[in-house]
């Protein structure tokens, strides 16, 4: 099996080669310039594994949640190559992906969606793969979903800027927290190879991104309603 993958929903950009389970990798703390690195990217990963496009299997995508315009970006590049090459689609969750980084079994995924808020999910290890528990959502990070047991890791940059709440929402529920893991491409190959191998994957113009917050831009009075609503400074 060979596929592509590629994330570009955070501040990070990354490619990846998935070449019957060698993993070949490329990455860049982006800053806005994904659109400018991702295909690149690509195409040393392509030169260097001595492959056309059209060779491989398909091409795996960090879906989101995420960054609005790098899960955008994302979508729109595999998109053209996917169509291109005659190739499937697999949208990621990007959320699983910081899942599959972190090594655990149980694991609380929150990314910081800003706004004093978090993209979060959870999932518990089975097999090869994972089971979601609580699907991807937005949440304030006091009302996060609770967990049964214990043993859970935090993965993901909302346990790097709200880790002290979610410490205290989780309480023994939470072994450790992992905050420096991000969505990144050698997960997104892992997974999107999996779901291949289950007769996964998508028409290319059926892909599109996650998007779980319902409401892309709030006014200055509603968001300072709901933080006194909350109790949130």
């Amino acid at each position: 099996m060979q596929l592509l993958a590629l994330d570009t929903s955070t501040e990070w950009c990354s490619a990846a080669l998935w070449l019957d389970g060698e993993l070949r990798v490329r990455e860049e703390n982006a800053g806005q310039r994904h659109s400018e690195l991702i295909l690149p990217m690509v195409d040393s990963l392509l030169r260097e594994a001595g492959l056309a496009l059209a060779a491989l299997d398909a091409i795996a995508f960090g879906a989101g949640p995420g960054s609005f315009t790098g899960l955008r970006i994302a979508c729109g590049v595999v998109q053209g190559m996917a169509l291109g090459a005659d190739l499937k689609v697999i949208p990621v969750s990007t959320l699983e992906s910081l899942a599959q980084a972190c090594g655990g079994d149980r694991v609380i995924a929150a990314l910081d969606a800003r706004m004093g808020e978090l993209y979060l999910a959870t999932y518990v290890r089975e097999g090869e793969g994972w089971r979601n528990t609580y699907e991807p959502r937005l949440c304030l990070p006091q009302e996060a979903p609770l967990v049964e047991g214990v043993g859970w890791i935090g993965s993901g940059s909302g346990f790097a800027v709200h880790g002290d709440t979610l410490a205290s929402r989780y309480g023994d529920s939470l072994q450790e927290m992992q905050p420096h893991w991000v969505p990144h491409a050698r997960d997104i190959a892992t997974l999107g190879a999996l779901q291949l191998a289950r007769g996964g994957g998508v028409d290319p113009a059926l892909a599109e991104p996650l998007y779980v917050r319902d409401k892309v831009a709030m006014t200055i009075e509603e968001r300072a309603a709901r933080k006194a609503g909350t109790g949130e400074g």
